[in-house]
Parts: C-alpha cells; structure tokens; sequence
C-alpha cells in the first residue's frame, strides 16, 4: 500500500512535509535545482533584507542628485531618469522569475526586516515576480528600555497588516520564541493577516574577539537538540490557531520530520541539515519518514498529524509545568 505524503502548508498542495528554508542553499538558481532534485516539495528563498532595499535606494537617489546644485546644466541631475535604473534588488526578483521558470514546486520569497516603509512594496513586486507565498521574517531585537512589551507587539502586527494589505498571495510570519505569551501573540498574528506561522528565528548572537577585542559575528549551525523547543509550541498551538505551522530549528533528521508532525506542524523545514550535509540529507529524510509511516501502519501524513499535540495528548501536563517537575524528580546524575 502506498503513503500519501502530501500536506497543504498556507493553502499551497505539497507534495510532502519536507521545505528547505531561507539559507545561503536557497539563494541562487544552481543550488535550488540541487534541491529539487533531492525532493524538496517547495523553497523559501533567501531573504531579501531591508536594510539592502534602503541602502540600494539611497544610492540611487544620491547617483541622480549628484552635482545637481552646482551647475544650471546639471538640474535634475547628470543622470538619466530613475525609472531608467534597476534601483531595487533587482537579482532577487530575477531568481523568483528564474525559479519559477525553471522549478516545477512551489517558490516562497522571503523579506526580513522591522519597521514599516517603502520597503514592504517589494512585497507586491515579489508577488508579480511569480512567487507562490511570501514569509515575512521580522528580526527585531529591542534594545531601548523605554520600549514595552506592547509596543514590540504593536510593531509585529503593525508589519504583517501592512504587507498583507500589498498582497494577495498567502503570508507566513516567522517570529521568535521571547514573547510572553506565544499563544496570544501566535493568535492575533493570524488575526492581522498571516495564513501562517514558522516557529522559530534563530537570532544569532554575537561573540567578542579576546585577541582584537571586537564584537565579531558568529554564528552556529543548529542540531536536533533545537527542536525541543519549537516541538513544545507546536503541540501547544495546535489546534489553538487556525493558520498553518511550520517549523525551522533543529530539523535533521526523519526522526526529526516525525516528532514534529505527531505534535502537529503541517511541514518541517531544513537549513543547517543542508548547509553542514548538502541536498542529500533531505532525501534520506523522506525515506525515512515514508518507511515509518509503513512500518507504524499510517496511511498519511494527515493520518498522523497533530495526534501527539497537546489537545490530543491523554496527559496535556506533559508539555506544561507537570513535565519540569517530572524531568527534575526522575534525573539521575551520570555515575550514580
């Protein structure tokens, strides 16, 4: 008998539940045709930042103005009109088209920022590139302590209504685990116009250079021990908001795939399995998952989705205070 694999993730048929997310892997046609060839059911493309669309638009603007106060002949500027120039991230827009043209699974485009702009028209300029769905990845980390809680909050829904206002294809919003409550934030995110959820950012921190006493970027590829806490969520949520749910962090393995469906994620999403063992470690994902499936007599993945989720867990309290109890009286240290 044969396993149907296929999942719906933000209105969109999949093929299975098995995504490369935004990474390096996603950002250029080459690769994503590797990723294609492993089995990949659709892709999220490496973010397009805010902070490129301004810093490109800046240029522009300064290219067009340049001298023009210092000579009559120089009014309006040296330069032809801008309408003449790929001012935006043109090469951005250029690989949904490609990837379009060339893939035959769904495309995602992906927008990182935090604040409302002109920026979030690239939005629409993405949709009409050819996108399938868009994930807006909003990277915000307050620093101010002026700002509330609230106001950080605002600036989430504030973002995702703004967007969702410039498109019609389906929004997912990836957010990070550092709200006070998930569940209320999840919801209301859903309520502003998100069809869905990826759980969770990664927000990378910093390290310090004790030779050249410099803050130095360093990032760190995740394991599958990540996945603890995005399980968590995700069996909590489920069932509790209506969009749908991915999950990014520590997905690596069919194992992996697995947990995360039982607890009810309508597709598992990959970037450091890819970057650290390239395009393979997804097909042998899917093997994996399709010979569970068999072996554990599913006929689905629908079958199996969600049926270890907090709602339909026989002792909720696992995924709440009773288990931290529980973890803390049945540890043994190592030895004894």
């Amino acid at each position: 008998m044969s396993v149907d694999l296929t999942t719906k993730y933000l209105g969109l048929d999949l093929a299975h539940p098995i995504v490369p997310s935004a990474s390096p892997m996603t950002g250029n046609l080459a690769s994503l045709r590797q990723l294609e060839a492993a089995g990949a059911s659709a892709v999220v493309l490496w973010s397009l930042f805010e902070e490129q669309i301004v810093h490109d638009e800046e240029q522009a603007l300064a290219l067009a103005e340049f001298h023009s106060d210092s000579f009559g002949e120089a009014v309006g500027g040296y330069f032809p009109t801008l309408q003449d120039y790929n001012t935006g991230p043109g090469e951005y827009l250029k690989l949904i088209r490609d990837a379009k043209e060339h893939l035959e699974i769904p495309v995602i485009a992906s927008l990182n920022g935090t604040s409302i702009g002109g920026w979030l028209r690239y939005g629409k300029l993405m949709e009409e590139a050819g996108a399938d769905a868009l994930e807006l990845n909003v990277y915000l980390i307050p620093t101010d302590p002026e700002t509330t809680g609230a106001e950080v909050e605002r600036q989430y829904l504030d973002l995702v209504m703004a967007l969702k206002e410039s498109i019609t294809i389906p929004l997912a919003v990836k957010v990070g685990p550092f709200f006070s409550s998930i569940p209320n934030m999840a919801t209301r995110l859903i309520d502003a116009g998100a069809d869905g959820l990826v759980l969770f950012n990664r927000f990378y921190q910093p390290d310090i250079d004790l030779d050249a006493l410099e803050v130095t970027p360093n990032l760190r590829l995740s394991h599958s021990d990540d996945l603890r806490l995005p399980l968590r969520w995700t069996a909590i949520l489920k069932g509790r908001v209506l969009g749908s749910m991915a999950v990014t962090s520590g997905v690596h393995t069919a194992q992996d795939v697995i947990k995360l469906l039982l607890a009810g994620a309508d597709v598992t999403m990959m970037a450091s399995a890819l970057l650290r063992n390239g395009p393979g470690v997804l097909t042998d994902a899917l093997e994996g998952l399709r010979a569970w499936l068999e072996e554990n007599e599913y006929e689905s993945v629908r079958q199996m989705k969600g049926s270890m989720s907090q709602s339909a867990s026989p002792d909720p309290a696992a995924f709440e205070r009773g288990n931290y109890m529980k973890t803390l009286v049945t540890y043994a240290r190592p030895g004894v």
